[in-house]
């Protein structure tokens, strides 16, 4: 029987981490998983998410340009080959044409809020308002957007599961995204979950919004 060449070293220390999970998070939602088998791809207009994201992950990787199929403009991205790191996101549920299919993805219990606020930072968004309707009464509201259902219902019973808060699910006009959302009180208990301590990795200019946003209510994080 031949000699069994050596396993496939990786650039990505594979250990569920705070910060793993948080990476994750920015892959499921702004990341692609190439059809070569062995690059990952991140894709940010935002150079700090991307520093963001080779923190979270302890690599140091150039950051590229590239055109938007979307938009055609001209955007930055991290692009890296790691074969084991690969195929530890196809395991846990990542797929190459991830878009509309996405579903459930295995994140253990006590890194799901981390993977969330990663998940919040690529396509997230937070908005607050005064309704007129009622003097002195400031809303706000969390969103977390995808292009699959299976993915936001998932998403949204994990949150249940662990927080009791169940938020309501919207379509974009054009019908091209579900949009899962919070009201402020659920908000309030998402905010305090992802953001455990100032130290917290995360794009800050969504996390001053936020605490722009509790300071009107006088809450802080």
């Amino acid at each position: 029987m031949g000699k069994r060449g050596p396993k496939p070293k990786g650039k990505v220390v594979i250990k569920w981490s705070s910060n793993l999970a948080y990476a994750i998070g920015l892959l499921t939602t702004d990341g692609c998983l190439s059809p070569s088998g062995r690059h990952i791809v991140l894709v940010s207009k935002d150079r700090e998410q991307l520093e963001n994201f080779m923190i979270a992950l302890n690599i140091k990787i150039s950051i590229g340009k590239t055109r938007s199929g979307y938009t055609g403009k001209t955007t930055t991205r991290i692009q890296f080959g790691d074969i084991v790191f690969y195929r530890f996101l196809l395991d846990i549920g990542l797929t190459q044409n991830k878009t509309r299919t996405i579903g459930a993805i295995k994140i253990p219990r006590k890194y799901f809020f981390d993977f969330l606020r990663g998940h919040f930072d690529g396509d997230g968004c937070a908005y607050s308002y005064f309704d007129p309707r009622w003097k002195s009464s400031f809303m706000f509201y969390t969103t977390f957007v995808s292009a699959s259902e299976r993915h936001i219902l998932w998403l949204q019973k994990e949150i249940f599961r662990q927080l009791g808060i169940k938020g309501h699910i919207t379509r974009d006009g054009r019908k091209l995204t579900i949009q899962l959302k919070f009201a402020k009180a659920g908000s309030m208990k998402l905010f305090h979950k992802m953001y455990p301590n100032k130290n917290t990795l995360c794009l800050s200019r969504k996390r001053l919004k936020i605490e722009k946003m509790l300071s009107i209510v006088g809450e802080r994080l």
